[in-house]
């Protein structure tokens, strides 16, 4: 059975990719940082990873050049999380993730869980890509104002507010 130093060898580009992103936490951490979430108690809330696992996977997206860590404190030492060039493109994987999520892995009754709208042109992309549904022209991440559906906004500050209450216990 191959390891993923075999994976890492091929000419596959799929495999290749695999190992860069390695498994679904990592993808939940990439749209964290896609949606602009770049504070550690931020993604550890919202991704719902243990401290020791959202730590290592952002080391192993900082040593595959997904991402840079800059310090925004220095007593105590903190850092931000800033998607390189490599971690931005990687947003229209993320987008393609989203479009087959919504149309194949979810009940019919319930809303997209966001609607992107095109700054150009002020309509929804819609989910057929990264070529805005409204007007037929490319975009990318940037490009693109998300709202979130009242629901997921409420799942998110549901993860914010378990992630207070967390702290605050802590420090009592």
């Amino acid at each position: 059975m191959g390891g993923w130093s075999e994976i890492t060898s091929t000419v596959c580009p799929i495999a290749r990719s695999s190992a860069v992103i390695g498994d679904r936490w990592t993808l939940v951490i990439m749209r964290e940082l896609t949606m602009g979430n770049r504070r550690f108690d931020t993604l550890q809330a919202q991704t719902l990873t243990s401290p020791q696992m959202l730590t290592n996977r952002l080391k192993r997206l900082e040593a595959d050049g997904m991402l840079e860590r800059r310090a925004y404190s220095e007593r105590p030492r903190r850092y931000e999380y800033h998607l390189t060039d490599k971690g931005e493109a990687f947003a229209s994987v993320l987008l393609a993730l989203r479009a087959w999520g919504e149309t194949w892995c979810k009940e019919p009754e319930e809303e997209v869980a966001v609607h992107h709208l095109h700054k150009t042109c002020g309509r929804e992309v819609g989910l057929s890509g990264t070529v805005c549904e409204g007007c037929g022209k490319p975009f990318t991440v940037h490009e693109v104002m998300g709202e979130v559906s009242v629901a997921f906004a409420r799942e998110r500050e549901d993860r914010s507010a378990a992630a207070r209450q967390d702290a605050e216990t802590r420090r009592t």
